[in-house]
């Protein structure tokens, strides 16, 4: 057998794993060592050398988008029989067991997924009935509460030996409450898709069985983000059966404010014992410099698995640290430099500037704005997540699930059809003492005449019309069925009447969902309509957190945005002690060894050039402070680093040279480098560096209390010792 296409393009470790027995594996895939090729290659040999029939494999990723990117690649590998496979992330691979086996979950048929948006929504309504007030009780943290509640596997009444105050005693109360109208309404919300899903396993063992039997091989992606849930949902699915590959990397694990836990990296090998580990350390993206430097940064941290990345391309330039007089000099160097980078020939679209806090991103906008330089905020609001967008799917959802509540109340008066909040309050509390959902609640309500004839009249037509359009669109196609309850519900209409050109994007985007639904094509035909599983599919995507692309610009985001993804040209911005490290984090047990972990994540984004950047003072909090330099920085090897100066004179960091080097004194000057000087405000510290001279000269004084600061001669008011 010819299998030359399979490992001719892999290095000696990735063969290694691609080709390795039929047992648990554990890769440890270094940043941009080509662990999707690894799996799509391991994949591959499984198919063609090993003769594993594709129904029996299960691949896990954590976006839609890296699922469909792997079935493109496997099925350009292997063929259609690609289709066979189960590719999928863990919630919509959940949906799918759940939607085969929705009488075993105790789950309506046409059980409806809602997102982020509609269960705040479903939660503020539940607050409202409660009589708790939102300035004590925050809905967003009673979200966060029920979700992370279900990411570890618990339910109300397993929590409810564990009420120890007030806080617990009240989000309990909330999330039961959330668990019966859920139930009723035929609701499910993304961390009830997977504990649904493993409850399912567990409270079923036949037909965990005979899933055991099916999925002989499971692959996962980025396993280090993981959390408590998903771990147990896969190891109850292996048992003793099914061989697992967990591809991930320990040093990039950023999550666990979303509930990843790094500790199932090590788990695994524990639970598994017969795993065989392979470490991918040669990487494919960043100069020799940059890998240095980030392996230097990571070692800092204890408890790895260990690993170094190492790359066979040249060493490159020197890492650049700028320091800036304050964030606005920071925001025009780096506007600067991209404007260079764009004059000699090379895409906006290549440079990246990555920052801890989303606040920092004004500042950087001013500075794009003044030099003319397009730009986008990376991860902006995605088009399922777009209001006109939402609106139409809820029409669509209640009509699909009329017990829909979260639909409901969204579009009761969107657009405007005269049900005031009155109304609206006096529907939820009906429905919540007789125990129905918003619709049926509506009926009775109309059919009773329990409101003055105004309201009852609007609440009749709203009825009449979700009636209508249920009966209109029912033989339709599914683009026809779209396109139907967007003109018919006045939604078109009503986004027409907006002026500007917000409106005219709205009416583009209504269209483009019909667009949409035409090319919309469901995985796998259940018994439930094409309908149910578009809704599901839009739901599903705006779980995503990743934009699309746009013309040529630069790309501003977030460390946590930036996973994943590279860029030949790199910034760094706000690397501050208390802003990078974050200092709510340096305040949490291991909070430390994760920002470091992002701050490695941030650097090995970078192909060929990389700035490390700080500002000595800095608007926070509508205050400016004195800010040092982050502690990642000293922490990186000086061989590595080039300090720039202005008027872009380059020089190894004076700061970070040995004790021993010899400084040349500068005749006439009041102030020499290595003289000990005294600041009011500072204490007493050294002069490492000077920019000029005389009054206008800028100093660099190393300060024995609050490290390294640049000050201006002529304001310094410095004592000589």
């Amino acid at each position: 057998m010819d299998i030359s296409h399979i490992l001719n393009d892999l290095n000696d470790k990735q063969r290694e794993a691609v080709s390795a027995e039929l047992t648990n594996l554990q890769i440890l895939a270094g940043a941009g060592s080509g662990k999707t090729r690894v799996l799509v290659y391991r994949i591959t040999w499984l198919i063609e050398v090993e003769k594993v029939s594709p129904f029996n494999l299960l691949a896990v990723t954590f976006t839609n988008k890296a699922a469909h990117e792997m079935h493109q690649r496997i099925e350009k590998m292997v063929g259609l029989i690609a289709n066979n496979m189960w590719i999928g992330t863990f919630h919509s691979l959940a949906h799918r067991l759940l939607r085969a086996h929705f009488k075993e979950a105790n789950l309506s048929q046409n059980f409806q997924v809602i997102d982020a948006d509609d269960q705040y929504r479903l939660i503020k309504r539940i607050m409202r009935d409660a009589g708790l007030d939102e300035a004590k009780w925050s809905p967003k943290q009673a979200q966060w509460y029920i979700n992370s509640q279900k990411d570890e596997g618990l339910r109300p009444k397993d929590s409810a030996e564990n009420v120890y105050d007030e806080f617990t005693e009240v989000m309990l109360k909330i999330f039961q409450r959330y668990e019966e109208i859920c139930q009723q309404s035929g609701l499910v919300d993304f961390s009830e898709l997977l504990l649904r899903a493993f409850e399912l396993w567990r409270d079923h063992p036949e037909i965990c069985l005979h899933y055991r039997k099916r999925f002989k091989y499971i692959l996962v992606d980025e396993f280090q983000d993981t959390n408590s849930l998903q771990y147990e949902w896969l190891k109850l699915l292996a048992g003793q059966e099914s061989k697992i590959m967990i591809v991930g990397d320990d040093d990039q694990s950023i999550y666990s404010w979303r509930g990843a836990r790094i500790d199932n990296m090590h788990s695994f090998i524990k639970d598994f014992p017969d795993t065989k580990i392979i470490k991918l350390e040669q990487n494919y993206r960043s100069t020799g410099t940059i890998l240095k430097a980030a392996n230097t940064l990571i070692s800092h941290n204890n408890a790895r698995l260990g690993k170094n990345l190492w790359t066979a391309s040249q060493e490159g330039d020197p890492i650049a640290v700028y320091a800036a007089f304050n964030d606005i000099d920071e925001a025009r160097f780096i506007a600067d430099q991209i404007k260079q980078w764009q004059e000699q020939g090379n895409r906006l679209s290549e440079c990246a500037i990555l920052y801890r806090s989303n606040a920092q991103s004004r500042v950087l906008e001013d500075a794009f704005i003044q030099a003319g330089i397009p730009y986008r905020i990376y991860g902006g609001l995605r088009f399922f997540e777009r209001a006109e967008i939402k609106d139409t799917l809820a029409y669509l959802r209640l009509i699909s699930q009329i017990t829909d509540d979260a639909a409901f109340e969204r579009i009761i008066n969107t657009p405007t059809r005269g049900i005031g909040l009155r109304t609206v309050d006096f529907l939820r509390e009906q429905a919540k003492q007789t125990q129905q959902s918003l619709w049926a609640t509506a009926k009775q309500v109309t059919h009773l005449q329990l409101l003055p004839a105004r309201a009852l009249s609007a609440l009749s037509n709203f009825l009449n019309l979700i009636e209508n359009l249920a009966n209109a669109i029912q033989c339709l196609p599914l683009p026809e069925q779209v396109e139907h309850v967007i003109h018919q519900s006045g939604l078109y209409h009503h986004y027409q009447n907006e002026k500007g050109e917000k409106g005219r994007a709205r009416l583009e985007n209504l269209e483009e969902l019909v667009t949409a639904a035409k090319q919309f094509e469901p995985e796998e035909t259940i018994a439930n309509s094409k309908l149910t599983a578009f809704l599901t599919h839009a739901a599903l995507e705006s779980g995503e957190t990743q934009a699309d692309s746009y013309s040529d610009c630069a790309q501003l985001m977030t460390l946590h945005s930036a996973k994943g993804l590279e860029f030949p040209l790199v910034f760094l911005a706000g690397m501050e002690e208390g802003l990078f490290p974050h200092q709510m984090c340096l305040e949490e047990a291991n909070g430390l060894e994760e920002e470091r972990r992002l701050c490695y994540v941030g650097m090995t984004r970078a192909m060929k050039k990389l700035y490390l950047c700080y500002a000595e003072s800095r608007f926070l909090h509508g205050k400016e402070k004195s800010q040092r330099s982050s502690r990642f920085i000293s922490e990186l090897p000086p061989s590595c680093l080039a300090e720039i100066r202005m008027r872009t004179q380059i020089s190894q960091p004076l700061s970070l040279k040995s004790k021993s080097a010899t400084l040349v004194p500068i005749e006439n000057e009041k102030y020499q480098i290595g003289q000990y000087v005294k600041h009011a405000k500072f204490g007493s510290g050294i002069i490492i560096n000077r920019e000029g001279s005389g009054a206008k000269a800028r100093l660099q004084i190393n300060f024995e209390q609050v490290g390294s600061k640049w000050l201006m001669t002529e304001y310094a008011d410095l004592e000589t010792l």
